[in-house]
C-alpha cells in the first residue's frame, strides 16, 4: 500500500492575504523558522496525519521549512507551536528518519531518502491544503466501536485502582470510542478526521512490504468511497484516521496463544514454556493482509456511520492552541500535597528487548521483568553503566539500556519533548504527545484537560482526544501502576515511574494558560543533530522486476 500524508488546516480568521500581521507576531526562532510567543491572538492549527511509524522532531523543522518555500509568496500558516505531525503508527513503513541513535538501530542509521521523501510529501499536503482553505462547516460525532481492539497487557491494566477500572467498566481495558471530525463547505464534502486507539500491527513483524496497515486500509476505503471517479491519492476529499492513546491496544483480536502448542500464553510474562518468541497474537483474518483488511474496514465502516450522523460543532470558529518544550529528563513534578517527585533521565528496561506479542524479542528477555542479568548488564554497561541515582530512579525497573546517557556517536533519546494542546470550538481539545500512552494513562491525561475546562472556564460536556505520536517520539506512558509490573510499555516508559505525572502537570498547565488567555512558558528546543548522522545502508545496486513478474 503506498503510504499517505493528510493535511488539515484548520482557521477562525478567513483573511490571510496581503500584511505581513501574521508574521510579524511569531518572533521565536528555532532552525529558520518563527514560532509565536503571544500565543492568545493566533487562530490556526494544522493537523497532519501521516503514514508512518511516528512524528520526529527533525522531520517537523524540515518540513516547516520546505512548506515555507512552496507555499511562497502567500504567508505561511503553519509553525512549531500550532502543527501537530502524527504518526499513524504503522509498523511498516521506513524508518531512519528521527535524529538519535535508538530508532536508527534497525534501519542502519540515518536514512536521507525516506527523510527526503516524507519531507516533501508532508509539505507538499500542507501547502495544497493551506491553498485550499475555504469557508467550511465543523461538526462532531463519536460513539463506541466493539471487537476491533484488545489489551495486549491485560494483567497490567488490573494493576490500576479498581474504582477506576469500575469507572471505566462500560468500555473495559480498552479506549472503544471512535471521535470524528467532519469538514463540509456549502454541503460539499471536504475531509474527515477520526482518533481510534488500536495498534498499526495487523501486518506482523514477517511483512516486508511497505503498507499503511490497518489505519492505512481505512483511509483507503473511506476515500475511495468520496471520490468514486478518482484514483487512490487524487480526489478532493481526505479522510484520516489518526493515532492514539494506543499504548497498550492490539488489533490481534484473535488474542496470543503458543505456536508450539495452541494453548494460552502465561498472562504475566507473555511465554510459552519460558520463551517469549513462541507467544504471538493473531489477528481475526487467516492471514496478516485478511486481518489488516478486516480491522481497518471495521475501522471504515463506523466513522462512516459517525460521518453521516455528524453535527456541527459549537462554536467552530473559536480556535486556539498552545505549546511547550518541556525537559522530560529532569522534571520536578510538585503534588497537590506539595510532596515532589522528579522523572529520570531516559533509559530501557530489560522487557522492552522482550517485545510483545504483537512482535515478540529474541534471545532470553521476557516481560514483566523485574530483576536483571549479569551477562545483559556487562553488555550494556560497556555503552553506558547507569549511576546508583539512575537505578534507584527508574525502579523497580532493571536498566537495559541507560540511553539518557549514552552520547555516542551521538544522542540516543530525546531529553527535551513537545507537547501541546489545541481547542476547536468552545469545548473540543487536542492534546498532542510524542509518545504511546496506554489506555489508562490517556484516561487520565483526557480527565485532567476535562477538569481544568470544567474549573476555569466551566465547560462542563468537553470532549478531548490524544493525539499520539506527534512531532516527536519518546515510546510509551504507562500509569504509575502498571509501571510496577515491568511488562513491555512499563520498560519502554523512558524517564522513570513518573513520567505520566509530569505530562500530567504540564497538560494542566498548557490547558490552565489556553482556558485563561496566558502565554505558555517553554524550555529551550531540542538539540539539531543534523550534521552528526551516520548512516550505514550500502547503495542499491540493482533495483528491478523480478524474472517473469510484470509492472501493475
Amino acid at each position: 500500500m503506498r503510504l499517505r500524508s493528510r493535511a488539515f488546516i484548520i482557521s477562525s480568521d478567513n483573511d490571510h492575504g496581503d500584511t505581513n500581521s501574521h508574521r510579524m507576531k511569531h518572533k521565536f526562532h528555532w532552525r529558520g523558522r518563527f514560532s509565536s510567543k503571544n500565543l492568545s491572538t493566533d487562530s490556526t492549527i494544522c493537523l497532519v496525519s501521516m503514514d508512518a511509524g511516528m512524528g520526529s522532531d527533525v522531520l517537523v523543522q524540515r518540513v516547516l521549512d520546505r512548506y515555507s518555500k512552496i507555499i511562497a509568496p502567500q504567508i505561511p500558516l503553519c509553525f512549531i507551536e500550532n502543527t501537530s505531525l502524527s504518526g499513524t503508527h504503522t509498523h511498516s513503513a521506513p524508518g531512519g528518519f528521527l535524529q538519535y541513535t535508538l530508532y536508527q538501530m534497525t534501519s542502519r542509521g540515518f536514512v536521507a531518502e525516506t527523510m527526503d521523501t516524507f519531507v516533501e510529501s508532508v509539505a507538499q499536503s500542507l501547502a495544497k491544503a493551506q491553498r485550499n482553505l475555504r469557508p467550511a462547516t465543523i461538526s462532531l460525532a463519536q460513539d463506541l466501536l466493539w471487537k476491533a481492539n484488545i489489551n495486549r497487557s491485560p494483567t497490567s491494566y488490573m494493576l490500576n485502582p479498581e474504582h477506576e477500572r469500575s469507572f471505566h467498566r462500560a468500555q473495559g481495558d480498552t479506549d472503544k470510542n471512535m471521535v470524528l471530525l467532519k469538514f463540509t463547505s456549502n454541503y460539499t464534502d471536504l475531509g474527515m478526521v477520526n482518533w481510534f486507539a488500536v495498534h498499526g500491527t495487523s501486518m506482523n513483524s514477517t511483512n516486508l512490504l511497505i503498507s499503511g496497515d490497518n489505519k492505512g486500509y481505512a483511509s483507503y476505503e473511506f476515500e475511495r468511497a468520496m471520490n468514486p471517479i478518482s484514483l487512490p491519492g487524487q480526489g478532493h476529499f481526505v479522510a484520516a484516521f489518526a493515532s492514539t492513546n494506543l499504548g497498550d491496544v492490539s488489533p490481534n483480536t484473535a488474542g496470543p496463544k503458543c505456536m508450539d502448542t495452541g494453548l494460552p500464553c502465561d498472562g504475566e510474562s507473555s511465554t510459552c514454556n519460558g520463551r517469549n518468541e513462541l507467544c504471538v497474537a493473531f489477528g481475526p483474518g487467516k492471514d496478516m493482509m485478511e486481518s489488516t483488511q478486516i480491522i481497518g474496514r471495521m475501522q471504515y465502516e463506523h466513522a462512516l456511520k459517525l460521518y453521516n450522523s455528524a453535527t456541527p460543532l459549537y462554536g467552530s470558529n473559536l480556535i486556539d492552541y498552545r505549546h511547550s518544550f518541556v525537559e522530560m529528563a529532569n522534571l520536578t513534578i510538585v503534588r497537590e500535597d506539595n510532596t515532589t517527585v522528579h522523572t529520570c533521565p531516559a533509559a530501557l528496561g530489560y522487557s522492552f528487548a522482550a517485545g510483545t506479542t504483537d512482535g515478540p524479542g529474541q534471545f532470553d528477555f521476557k516481560q514483566h521483568t523485574n530483576t536483571s542479568n549479569p551477562f545483559w548488564n556487562a553488555v550494556s554497561h560497556f555503552l553506558s553503566k547507569p549511576s546508583q541515582e539512575q537505578v534507584d530512579c527508574h525502579a523497580p525497573k532493571p536498566i537495559l539500556l541507560n540511553t539518557g546517557e549514552i552520547t555516542l556517536p551521538y544522542a540516543w533519546d530525546p531529553a527535551t519533548v513537545p507537547i501541546s494542546l489545541f481547542r476547536i470550538g468552545q469545548d473540543f481539545f487536542i492534546a498532542n504527545v510524542p509518545c504511546e500512552f496506554t489506555t489508562m494513562a490517556g484516561r487520565r491525561l483526557r480527565l485532567v484537560i476535562q477538569q481544568v475546562a470544567l474549573e476555569q472556564a466551566n465547560i462542563t460536556n468537553a470532549t478531548v482526544v490524544i493525539a499520539g505520536l506527534a512531532n516527536s517520539y519518546t515510546h510509551y506512558v504507562t500509569t504509575f501502576e502498571e509501571y510496577q509490573a515491568q511488562r513491555y510499555e512499563a520498560a519502554s516508559t523512558l524517564y522513570g515511574p513518573h513520567t505520566l505525572e509530569g505530562y500530567l502537570q504540564e497538560f494542566r498547565r498548557l490547558s490552565t494558560d489556553l482556558l485563561t488567555g496566558q502565554p505558555s512558558k517553554t524550555d529551550q528546543p531540542p538539540a539539531d543533530l543534523t550534521d552528526h548522522q551516520m548512516s550505514f545502508l550500502p547503495p542499491v545496486i540493482v533495483d528491478t522486476v523480478p524474472p517473469f513478474k510484470q509492472v501493475r
